[in-house]
Order: structure tokens, then sequence, then C-alpha cells
């Protein structure tokens, strides 16, 4: 009777320290803009860089494997949430964006040269008070990580920001 007990018991801790890591992983998921203003304003307020993702959403095999191999890996989250602002800068063919949005995301792919998708750039933005423009201060880019272990795209992936986030200080 008492080796039942146990089971039960067991199986009982089981079940709900999985429920309490499902329950974490989504609490916690990835908060993107879309709005380059808005991420200037919340990467002012935070001190944090700017993490822009050019990517074809509809189209581009790289850019949702990189999603899938990668933003949605627990590690990333927590590394993004902890360490940069993050900003979708998106290129469908099947899916029409906002106007103004289409126009922004242009003129930054044409300031940054994005020539291939999935395409990163992090960067910091500041206000020039006498000419009223904004100067973009490039820290880096980066693409689907190379040279990875299998199944542990995010750590090199993590490891290639963080190189590029140590060249701002």
């Amino acid at each position: 009777m008492k080796q039942i007990h146990y089971i039960v018991l067991i199986v009982v801790c089981i079940f709900n320290s999985k429920l309490n890591a499902q329950n974490v992983t989504q609490e916690k998921t990835l908060s993107w803009n879309t709005e380059l203003m808005k991420a200037n304003e919340l990467s002012n307020e935070t001190n944090k860089p700017i993490f822009a993702f050019f990517t074809g959403s509809d189209w581009c095999g790289w850019c949702k494997k990189l999603q899938r191999d990668v933003y949605s890996k627990p590690a990333f989250i927590e590394w993004a949430a902890e360490n940069v602002i993050l900003l979708e800068l998106d290129f469908p063919k099947n899916t029409k964006l906002n106007p103004e949005i289409t126009a922004q995301n242009s003129r930054l792919q044409q300031s940054f040269k994005v020539q291939g998708y999935p395409t990163i750039w992090l960067f910091t933005m500041k206000k020039d008070e006498t000419t009223e423009n904004f100067v973009i201060n490039q820290l880096g880019s980066c693409g689907y990580p190379s040279g990875f272990e299998e199944g542990k795209q995010e750590v090199k992936f993590i490891n290639d920001c963080n190189a590029i986030l140590l060249n701002k200080k």
C-alpha cells in the first residue's frame, strides 16, 4: 500500500513540475515592436540596444528556421528580455503592411544595406539636437548562426550577439 502512495506522489510531482514549466514558458514570450520610434523610445528608457530583425515572414525559409531554432527557445527569450529591444522589420510578399511601416522598413533596409534575409542588426539611435536628425550607431550584424552544435543554435546565436554587445562598451 505504501508503494502505491509513493508512486502516486511521484506521478503528481512530475505532473506538477511539467505544468509549472509550461506556465513559465507561456508567460515569457517575445515582445516585438514594429515601429522604430517606439523601439527607440524603449531603447533610450532601458539603455538597451535595438535588435532589428529583417525578415520575410511569409516566404523566407531561413527566417522561419531562425524563429523556430532560436527565437522560440527559452534561453533566447530570457536573453532578449534582459539585453535588447526587439524590432521586427518585415518584407512579406503575401501580407499587406501599413504603408508607414512599409516605408519605414524600406528606409532601414537601405540604411543598413540589407541584401538578404534573415539579417539582424544591433544598434542604438540618438537624436542630434542641432540638426534634429537621428544618428544610428551600428553595433554589428548577424544572421542564422553557423558553426553551432546541433540542437544548440540558440546558444551560438546568443554568443554571437553577446560578442557584438561587448564591442559597444
